[in-house]
């Protein structure tokens, strides 16, 4: 897989008059170029249909050079850009739309929002999976998530209509998912070393913002305790409150319910 990204970036680092004329085969792709710039187009989009990126790339490559002033090579643009993707070459292809955004604003996949969406998208996948990362992804800085959900955001403000709207809220839930269980770590590693006032700012920013992840019991659990270990037992209160009357079935809200009895009454 390594090598074949590293052909694939080649080929899209290579000058374009470098592909002009060239055969050959990548896979089991032939490289046979036609004289057309809407068949080579036709070509390429085959090849990504195909999951042949390296292939498609050298076809756009050679609309851009070969049929510089065609409709078709601003479509080349765009498709170089989705064989980035599809290549896993993430950053590659977030700047190669960011380049299509600017340059052509009003082109109608800007207009429709899969520009903006692709973006997003892109973040989201050179997250990557947990199950080779140690440690695990949650451990690790959120920066990336945290561009993820931002460019989704704002590609679900922008564009109200777009039918890319439900893949996106998708995404945006599994990216909920990591930032919540990042800030859910480090409140219990502040907990775990004797840091209270650390946990409760984690705490809040945790209910703040991804309420409904999974995670609303033990945080409001966690929180009335660091509360009280900071001696603010109104607050406390007010979380374990929060607690047992939005989530009476829990099995948190009976020991909230204990531990409000034992606080000092109000003055």
């Amino acid at each position: 897989m390594k090598l074949q990204r590293l052909a694939f970036a080649l080929v899209i680092a290579a000058s374009a008059p470098v592909l002009v004329g060239c055969a050959g085969k990548n896979g089991t792709a032939t490289i046979e170029y036609s004289v057309s710039a809407q068949k080579n187009y036709e070509k390429g989009v085959k090849e990504l249909d195909d999951k042949d990126w390296l292939a498609a790339a050298k076809y756009f490559g050679f609309i851009k050079s070969r049929f510089p002033y065609s409709k078709y090579a601003v479509l080349a643009e765009l498709r170089l850009a989705d064989a980035e993707f599809g290549a896993e070459q993430y950053l590659e292809a977030i700047d190669s739309y960011r380049l299509f955004n600017k340059f052509h604003p009003t082109h109608e996949m800007v207009a429709n929002g899969y520009i903006s969406f692709r973006i997003g998208e892109a973040y989201f996948k050179q997250l990557g999976s947990d199950f080779w990362l140690f440690p695990p992804g949650y451990e690790k800085d959120q920066s990336s998530t945290e561009d993820a959900a931002n460019e989704l955001k704002a590609f679900l403000d922008k564009f109200p209509d777009s039918p890319y709207r439900d893949r996106a809220k998708e995404i945006l839930v599994k990216v909920g998912h990591r930032l919540a269980d990042h800030e859910w770590y480090v409140a219990r590693y502040y907990w775990d070393r004797g840091k209270p006032m650390a946990t409760v700012l984690r705490l809040r920013r945790l209910l703040e913002r991804y309420r409904g992840v999974g995670y609303d019991e033990e945080a409001l659990w966690l929180l009335g305790r660091a509360y009280v270990a900071v001696d603010m037992p109104d607050r406390a209160r007010g979380a374990w409150t929060d607690l047992a009357d939005h989530y009476p079935k829990s099995v948190r809200s009976g020991d909230a319910r204990t531990a409000i009895a034992a606080l000092p009454q109000h003055h």
